[in-house]
C-alpha cells in the first residue's frame, strides 16, 4: 500500500448491524446496545472480526437514525454512552473491532445547530446549514424547504425535509448568489471542525472508525469532485498521525475517487448495473433501483444505469454475464489496489436481502465468491442463515420498500424468533411468519445449514493470506463460457484458484491454466477438476464453486 493502513484490516470480515432489529434485552420490542453485547460470541465464533453499527446517536428517528439531533448522545432507545462504551470494550476482549456509522452530511430538523440556525438574528449557527436568503429566488438546482423558519430564506435538505444540508460550501459558487459559500469561508470551515470533533469524541470512547454516509455529497457544485477529495485528505491526515489503527469506510461507491480521498475502503455497491447488480440482481424482482431513487446516486463519469442483461451472473440458470461486472471490477481494481480497498457486500439496510427466490446452495456460491475476492467483505445481519425481504410491510421510520429488509434478527423457535421478549404488536418490525424461517439455533445444530457452510467458508479464507485483503488477483478469462468465473488469487507463499459455475443443468468448460499438476481442491461443491498440457476441464453436475490450491 502506498498509504498506512490500520494493521487489522488485512483481514477483516465486517458484519453490518441494524440496531434495532438485532436484539432486544429489555423487552421494549427494540434491538439495543446490551443485546449486541449479548451476541457477541456468536459473531465472534461464526467468524466475523469487525462490527458496522448503523447509527446509534439520539434521534427523532424520521429516517431510521439517519437524521441525527444529538451526535454526542447515544439515543436512549439503544442505551447509553456508557453502555457503547461497554460494547467496545466486550468486543475488543474478543477482537472484533467496532465501527460507528457518522452521519456528516445533514442532521434533525431538531438538531440544537439547526433551531439556532433558523432564528432570524444572525449567530453562530446561521451558515452552519445552506440558506437561501431570498425564500423566491432560484435554488440552483437543490433541493429547499420553504416556510419552515422566521428566517427570510429556505434550507436545503439532501433527503427528507427533516434532513438539512450541512454546508461545507460549493466548489464553484455562483458569486450572483451570496449565500453560496466557497469553501474556504470561515463559516463553512467550522462545520467542517464540528465534524473533526465529534469524529475525535467516538474515537476516544474506543471506537475503532467510521463507516461515512454518502460521504462524497458533502460539498455541492463540485464537478469531478475534486474540493471533496481534498476536504477528506485532511481527515486522512488526522487520522494516520493520532489514529492509525482507526478505519474510514466510504459510502461512495466508486473507488477510484473515494480512496484517493483518503478513505481505506469504499463500497462496490453502486457502481452502475453493468458492475454489482449485475452479480446478483439484475432481474426485475431483485433489482435495486426499485428500492433506492436514482437521484440518491452520484453523477460520476462512467456510471451506466441500463440494465444489459436481465440475468444476473449468480442464478441457478446460468445465463448470467461476469463480463459485466469484470469490465468495470478490473479497471477499478488496477487504479486503487495499491491506495485501499474495495468492499464487496450481501446486502445492507438500503436494499433487498440477497435472499429473493434463492436456495441454501445459490447463497454458498454468493458467500464464497464474496469472501474469496480482494478487499474487505461485509454482511448485512441475518443474510448469514439466509433471512428473507418481507414484502408488504407498512414503512416504518422512513423505511419505504427498504422495511422489507429490515425485520428482526431470528435467533431461536421461541416467541418472537428470540428477538424479543415484547408482544409481537410492539416490535418494532414484525417478525417473518414463516413457521419454516430460519433461525441460528437450528442452523448450528445441522452441520450441512447454510450458516455452517458459511462458517467453513470463513474458516478457509482465514487460513490462507492469499484469500484476505491484499492477495493479487487475476482473471481468468473462459473462452465461450460467460456464465463461469474464474480467478487465481496469490500471496507470497501461495496460489489458489478459484472457480464460480452458477448453472443448475451443469456442464463442462475448459480454461488455460499455467499448472504441470491438477490443483488440488480445498472445497470444491458439485465440481471436479483436472488439468492437462496447460489446458485445465472441469465438470459441474449442478452449480457448483470450487477453492483448488495450486
Amino acid at each position: 500500500m502506498n498509504r498506512k493502513e490500520p494493521s487489522w484490516l488485512k483481514n477483516a470480515v465486517f458484519y453490518q448491524i441494524y440496531p434495532q432489529s438485532f436484539c432486544d434485552s429489555n423487552g421494549d420490542g427494540i434491538g439495543d446496545i446490551q443485546g449486541i453485547i449479548s451476541k457477541l460470541d456468536y459473531i465472534k465464533d461464526t467468524g466475523f472480526n469487525a462490527i458496522w453499527l448503523n447509527p446509534i446517536y439520539e434521534s427523532p428517528f424520521k429516517d431510521a437514525g439517519y437524521d441525527v439531533s444529538d451526535y454526542y448522545k447515544v439515543a436512549p432507545r439503544y442505551g447509553t454512552n456508557e453502555d457503547l462504551r461497554q460494547l467496545f470494550a466486550e468486543a475488543k476482549k474478543r477482537g472484533i473491532r467496532v465501527i460507528l456509522d457518522i452521519v456528516a452530511g445533514h442532521t434533525s430538523t431538531e438538531h440544537e445547530w439547526f433551531k439556532a440556525s433558523c432564528k432570524a438574528e444572525k449567530n453562530k449557527y446561521s451558515n452552519y446549514y445552506i440558506w437561501n436568503e431570498d425564500w423566491l429566488d432560484d435554488s440552483d438546482g437543490l433541493n429547499m424547504i420553504n416556510g419552515y423558519a422566521e428566517r427570510n430564506g429556505n434550507f436545503a435538505i439532501n433527503f427528507f425535509s427533516t434532513q438539512p444540508a450541512l454546508n461545507y460550501g460549493f466548489a464553484d459558487p455562483d458569486p450572483r448568489k451570496k449565500w453560496q459559500l466557497p469553501t474556504d469561508h470561515p463559516d463553512v470551515q467550522a462545520v467542517g471542525e464540528e465534524l473533526r470533533k465529534l469524529m475525535e469524541f467516538w474515537l476516544q470512547q474506543g471506537c475503532d472508525g467510521f463507516r461515512v454516509d454518502l460521504a462524497p455529497s458533502l460539498i455541492k457544485k463540485d464537478k469531478g469532485r475534486k474540493a471533496v477529495i481534498q476536504f477528506w485528505q485532511k481527515f486522512r491526515k488526522i487520522f494516520d498521525e493520532k489514529y492509525p489503527e482507526a478505519a474510514l469506510i466510504a459510502e461512495w461507491s466508486y473507488a477510484p475517487q473515494a480512496l484517493k480521498a483518503g478513505f481505506h475502503i469504499d463500497f462496490m455497491i453502486f457502481c452502475g448495473t453493468s458492475a454489482y447488480t449485475s452479480l446478483f440482481r439484475n432481474e426485475p424482482e431483485r433489482d435495486m433501483f426499485q428500492y433506492i431513487p436514482k437521484k440518491v446516486f452520484y453523477e460520476i463519469d462512467g456510471y451506466d444505469y441500463e440494465l444489459k442483461n436481465q440475468n444476473s451472473f449468480f442464478d441457478r440458470g446460468g445465463h448470467g454475464d461476469i463480463n459485466q461486472f469484470m469490465t468495470t471490477y478490473l479497471r477499478h481494481y488496477q487504479e486503487t489496489k495499491e491506495n485501499g480497498y474495495i468492499a464487496m457486500v450481501s446486502s445492507n439496510h438500503d436494499m433487498p436481502r440477497i435472499n429473493d427466490n434463492r436456495n441454501a446452495l445459490d447463497l454458498e456460491l454468493i458467500f464464497a465468491f464474496i469472501m474469496t475476492m480482494p478487499g474487505t467483505p461485509f454482511i448485512y445481519y441475518g443474510d448469514e442463515i439466509g433471512m428473507r425481504n418481507i414484502k408488504g410491510l407498512v414503512s416504518v421510520e422512513g423505511g419505504y420498500t427498504r422495511t422489507q429488509a429490515r425485520t428482526p434478527m431470528q435467533w431461536d423457535t421461541t416467541a418472537n424468533a428470540g428477538f424479543s421478549t415484547a408482544p409481537a404488536s410492539k416490535l418494532y418490525l414484525p417478525i417473518d411468519p414463516d413457521e419454516a424461517r430460519p433461525n441460528v439455533q437450528s442452523m448450528l445444530a445441522d452441520d450441512n445449514s447454510l450458516l455452517n457452510r458459511f462458517k467453513n467458508i470463513l474458516k478457509i479464507r482465514k487460513a490462507h493470506e492469499s484469500l484476505q485483503a491484499d492477495g493479487d488477483f487475476e482473471f481468468i478469462p473462459v473462452t465461450n463460457a460467460a456464465n463461469v468465473l474464474a480467478f487465481i488469487r496469490k500471496s507470497a507463499n501461495e496460489k489458489l484458484l478459484m472457480l464460480f459455475a452458477p448453472g443448475a443443468d451443469g456442464g463442462e468448460f475448459s480454461f488455460k491454466l499455467d499448472t504441470a499438476q491438477t490443483p488440488t481442491a480445498i472445497r470444491a461443491v458439485n465440481m471436479e477438476l483436472s488439468c492437462r498440457d496447460g489446458i485445465a476441464t472441469c465438470k459441474t453436475s449442478n452449480s457448483g464453486y470450487g477453492i483448488f490450491k495450486i
